[in-house]
């Protein structure tokens, strides 16, 4: 049997140097905002990521979600969980260690799927960290939860497919050299989960229109990663679908369990930052009555933060051992979207507390937590929103129970005692007897 929540010494290095690495040279680069580190046409922004890329490549610590044959450590996701908690802390780290969304889960259905032209003219760039990528598939007219009701259409015309719609909420859209969109291929098929399909449209290709970016609250004009996008008779070779026609959807699982993980591992970073902020202005603060680190309602916050952030943490790690275990995503659907419902009320809670300690102060520009809550917010609609893994989780537990037969539950106290009494009967008439 194996019980252990230490971390061996070698690897611990490792995070010793991360922790150190991303707090003196990564985390200023936040205050850095006319810059987006996705912009790899920005000079500035080459200048500024490229050596820091170096210094993690010779720690080989560079993509280290990848197979060696794609350039990474090929780590499990216990020491992904434990690399990211760190690497989440900063908004730049992700694209310094070669572990960025969306371009790590593009990259890995690329790895998976794509042929070997896709490989040389995408993946192997993505990877350098040349380009930057993006994964199309909201769209503003249906529910994002529901990717069967998808509009966007890829009509095969001849050596070409030829696609037409919108799609919103496209992250890092304006950076990308690619995108990889979902659309509907095969309309008139019964399955409605096999009527999408996966193809490449380089940004560049007529067509592509950019209606608008949107700014989230907190971000800032010079840091918009989200836009909204029409395809209008884009065209683009046969050979730019990714994997088979009507495969999008099983594809797009492969990506997003893992991209829910580790948005979660990330998570307990910034989470973690809050509460340092919290508790830092607990004890330097001073009110009428003393310090608020004094206060019995600011200890409680405190003590449910904590409570809270560990809880998570655990289920964390907890589901990042069952992936490394199992070897498939689908075994742990239930945990991984256990992980996926926590992620965002924990983040806003410990946000919220940090935020209302500080006061006006708290809620202002000058402090992250603000930027922290809304980001809770959107980590509890994108990749899937919280009621719907709530529902998927019920649903995987629930599958593990059966009807009883009769009036009474199982529990029943009167129908327990009468069958303990039939089990123990002999016992109990040989005990009267004797006594």
């Amino acid at each position: 049997m194996s019980w252990d929540f230490e971390t061996e010494p070698e690897f611990q290095a490792k995070l010793d140097w991360i922790d150190a690495f991303v707090r003196d040279e990564i985390e200023p680069l936040e205050l850095l905002g006319e810059f987006h580190p996705a912009d790899k046409s920005s000079s500035a922004t080459t200048t500024l990521i490229r050596g820091l890329q170096d210094q993690v490549k010779a720690q080989g610590l560079w993509a280290c979600h990848l197979g060696p044959e794609l350039g990474g450590q090929g780590y499990g996701q216990v020491k992904l969980a434990l690399m990211n908690e760190i690497v989440g802390r900063s908004q730049w780290a992700p694209y310094v260690f070669g572990s960025q969304a969306p371009d790590s889960g593009n990259a890995e259905i690329l790895a998976h799927f794509g042929t070997d032209e896709q490989k040389a003219t995408y993946l192997q760039p993505l990877l350098d960290g040349e380009i930057s990528s993006c994964y199309s598939m909201t769209e503003p007219q249906v529910s994002g939860s529901d990717p069967t009701l998808q509009k966007t259409t890829a009509i095969l015309d001849g050596a070409e497919w030829v696609v037409n719609g919108e799609k919103w909420f496209q992250t890092n859209a304006q950076y990308a050299d690619f995108f990889i969109v979902m659309a509907v291929t095969e309309p008139d098929v019964e399955d409605p989960y096999r009527r999408m399909s996966l193809v490449i449209v380089p940004a560049e290709t007529p067509g592509v229109e950019f209606v608008r970016h949107l700014e989230v609250a907190g971000e800032g004009s010079a840091r918009t990663s989200h836009s909204y996008l029409k395809f209008t008779d884009v065209r683009v070779p046969a050979a730019n679908l990714l994997g088979e026609r009507g495969g999008a959807f099983a594809i797009a699982q492969t990506r997003l369990g893992g991209g829910r993980i580790h948005h979660a591992m990330r998570a307990i970073g910034r989470a973690r930052q809050a509460f340092d902020m919290l508790c830092e202005r607990a004890v330097s603060r001073d009110v009428r009555q003393g310090r608020l680190s004094g206060m019995q309602m600011t200890q409680e916050k405190i003590a449910d933060s904590w409570i809270e952030i560990e809880q998570f943490r655990l289920l964390v790690l907890r589901t990042a051992w069952l992936i490394d275990r199992h070897q498939d995503y689908k075994m742990v659907r239930k945990d991984i979207s256990a992980v996926k419902v926590a992620m965002p009320a924990v983040l806003h809670n410990v946000a919220q507390r940090a935020m209302h300690l500080h006061g006006a102060l708290g809620v202002s520009d000058e402090l992250p937590l603000a930027s922290m809550a809304h980001i809770a917010e959107v980590m509890g609609i994108v990749d899937g929103p919280t009621e719907v893994h709530k529902i998927l989780l019920a649903r995987e537990l629930l599958k593990n129970y059966t009807p009883v037969e009769g009036p009474w539950p199982t529990a029943h106290i009167p129908t327990r005692r009468e069958a303990a009494r039939e089990k123990y009967a002999e016992l109990l008439e040989h005990q009267v007897a004797s006594q």
